[in-house]
């Protein structure tokens, strides 16, 4: 069993410790403990062991810390299969606003054209958001609704954990999931084509 340490690290470094402990274990497989002490970590690990077919759980300690405990072995892994049709688009989202200038306009345009991605056939594989983007992923943003029917078509909808933390508003996620940085740069990496607004 490999047991690691990540109290007081934030994410993306205990997914990353994490899976090259997992990669380490080999076909025979194993376990992998990742003492955490926050929740967007554990949904981090939790995540990552999911997207590798793997097997977690986690137990909430007495000291407020975290115990994720993630199954690797062989079997354990599941092949994953591209869906057909993908469109390998990735939509990278760094801010509430489009463009320039007024910032009524820009959020009028934003809408816009987050309205415009969900009538693309086939849809964006994924849609990424992070620093002021990230409001956009709140229960009270203008673009729940066409977000919601995008991850309905089978987008993934991620938004930065650090950056919903630094705005307090992790509490008001309405779409989607929290992410790491390390999720995505690998969604970006993994594009085939990648727009950045």
């Amino acid at each position: 069993m490999n047991n690691i340490d990540c109290l007081g690290q934030v994410c993306p470094i205990p997914v990353i410790k994490a899976k090259k402990a997992l990669e380490s274990l080999g076909e025979a497989g194993g376990v992998v403990t990742v003492l955490v002490d926050n929740d967007i970590a554990r949904q981090n690990l939790q995540k990552m062991s999911t997207e590798l077919g793997y097997q977690s759980e986690y137990e909430q300690r007495e000291d407020g810390n975290i115990q994720v405990t993630i199954v690797a072995g062989e079997g354990c892994a599941v092949e994953s299969c591209p869906t057909e049709g993908d469109s390998g688009l990735v939509v990278a989202i760094g801010r509430n606003t489009m463009g320039e200038g007024s910032q009524e306009l820009g959020q009028i345009l934003i809408k816009g054209f987050i309205f415009a991605l969900r009538e693309l056939v086939p849809p964006p594989t994924h849609v990424l958001f992070f620093n002021s983007g990230a409001y956009l992923t709140v229960s009270e943003s203008n673009c729940l609704e066409d977000l919601r029917a995008l991850e309905a078509a089978g987008t993934v909808i991620l938004t930065c954990g650090t950056c919903t933390n630094y705005f307090e508003i992790t509490e008001k996620l309405g779409v989607g999931e929290i992410a790491n940085m390390y999720g995505i740069v690998t969604a970006m990496a993994g594009a085939k084509r990648l727009i950045n607004i």
